[in-house]
């Protein structure tokens, strides 16, 4: 194996040093073990190289967060970047490092709770390119714009399964170590492709790593979990986190969360209600009395989920939410962002009979997003607008109409069709004027 490694790290080496327009290195980092070899045998192989050669080629670590990830594993991640980004400075390792996340008309919860999506499953699997796939290639497109091309190196190995082993072989070309990506301009180097697991396990215990000595953490979550990481999702050649063990922890195409059953076991009880919010969503997804009966594009089939299993299961989301915080106060498993635009998506689909702030403040006894303070505020903006639209009061409406479009478009951070959408209204407007000076004619 000392012979392997050493090919390897030649190889990486002689690679950085080749004379191709210097396209940048983008690491793929899941914090897994063989990402986490991955790195660290780029790391060594970089600090053989003289520090002036080192900044012919730019080096970013993308690391992607679906916002739904295991809070345990998350918050492991987050501290590993912490410590790659001191040690680099150290080490004199010019590295970037980018932490993709979904846009918020693309979360998870958002999905779920304000489109009414059912959980997903191996036929309806909608969450990987939202939340995976999606941010993670809108940042390679942006560095290939940049650049021209780009090389994504990754901790795939052939050994993991059957179907990446195929896919490694089908865009090998020649003898060269590079491989075509499905994106145009990039190119994929995967060092690690022939190491077995118990290779990789064997050079995780004795060789430490740059920036955090003996991988213990790591080894000790896996022992912990039985399991293994969730992988930089770039294409659908890459299969999904249900069949590792270390992905999402709402993932319901998996039958059973093995990961984090093992780590309640091993004394994280805190994430039992996260365990047990994870079985609803399995049980309501197929259960047909939670689901409307007609699709969105009006075919005859099991639909989004009701208004009052929505409003159900955001009270139970939240209700974990406060659970985990007693213990877990940093862990957060919706943002207010989320909760503002579910409201917002709750609107579109006529859902007036919840609101998410009136569930909100039940859970937490809160005055957060208070109806009363938005109602409060929006009579006094009615007001000043009466005011200033004395002569013409029918304006009042139209301006309404307006500022909900403009604020429905900012808060879901996609503008695509606001100005088709204005004109819609004024056209409304003008037609309602219309129609109401020839009933006065009349």
């Amino acid at each position: 194996m000392l012979d392997h490694l050493k090919h390897i790290e030649a190889e990486i080496i002689d690679q950085f040093l080749l004379e191709d327009n210097n396209r940048p290195w983008i690491i793929g980092f899941s914090g897994g073990k063989d990402s986490t070899m991955l790195l660290q045998m780029v790391w060594y192989a970089l600090k053989k190289i003289d520090p002036v050669l080192r900044s012919i080629r730019k080096l970013y670590i993308v690391c992607n967060d679906t916002m739904v990830e295991n809070p345990k594993i998350a918050d492991f991640i987050y501290r590993t970047l912490k410590n790659i980004e001191k040690a680099a400075v150290i080490d004199g390792i010019d590295i970037t490092i980018e932490q993709t996340r979904p846009k918020l008309e693309e979360t998870f919860w958002v999905n779920l709770l304000g489109r009414g999506y059912p959980a997903p499953n191996n036929i309806f699997r909608w969450c990987t390119e939202r939340l995976k796939i999606n941010p993670t290639t809108k940042r390679i497109l942006e560095k290939i714009d940049e650049n021209g091309e780009v090389i994504i190196l990754l901790g795939t190995r052939s050994e993991e399964s059957s179907r990446r082993a195929r896919s490694i072989k089908k865009h090998q070309f020649g003898d060269n170590r590079l491989r075509k990506h499905v994106l145009p301009n990039a190119f994929t180097f995967a060092p690690i492709k022939d190491f077995t697991t118990e290779e990789v396990w064997t050079y995780l215990t004795n060789v430490h790593s740059p920036w955090a000595g003996r991988n213990t953490e790591l080894i000790t979550l896996y022992r912990n979990a039985s399991g293994g990481d969730c992988p930089l999702v770039i294409d659908t050649s890459t299969p999904s986190c249900g069949n590792s063990r270390f992905g999402c922890w709402v993932c319901t195409v998996v039958k059973r969360d093995s990961s984090m059953e093992a780590l309640i076991d091993n004394g994280e009880d805190w994430m039992l209600p996260l365990l047990e919010l994870r079985e609803v969503l399995a049980e309501s997804r197929d259960n047909i009395e939670w689901r409307e009966q007609y699709r969105r594009n009006g075919q005859e089939a099991p639909g989004p989920y009701k208004p009052e299993y929505r409003a159900l299961l955001l009270k139970k989301l939240l209700e974990a939410q406060k659970s985990v915080q007693e213990t877990e106060p940093q862990t957060e498993l919706i943002t207010h962002q989320e909760l503002v635009a579910i409201q917002i998506l709750w609107y579109r689909d006529s859902i007036f009979n919840h609101q998410v702030s009136g569930i909100y403040n039940q859970i937490f006894n809160s005055e957060v997003m208070k109806a009363d303070k938005i109602e409060s505020q929006r009579k006094k903006e009615n007001e000043i607008l009466g005011t200033v639209c004395k002569k013409n009061p029918n304006h009042v409406d139209l301006i309404n109409d307006l500022l909900n479009v403009q604020k429905t478009k900012i808060l879901m951070r996609n503008k695509v069709g606001l100005s088709a959408d204005m004109e819609t209204q004024l056209e409304r407007f003008l037609k309602k004027k219309t129609i109401k000076a020839t009933v006065n004619a009349d």
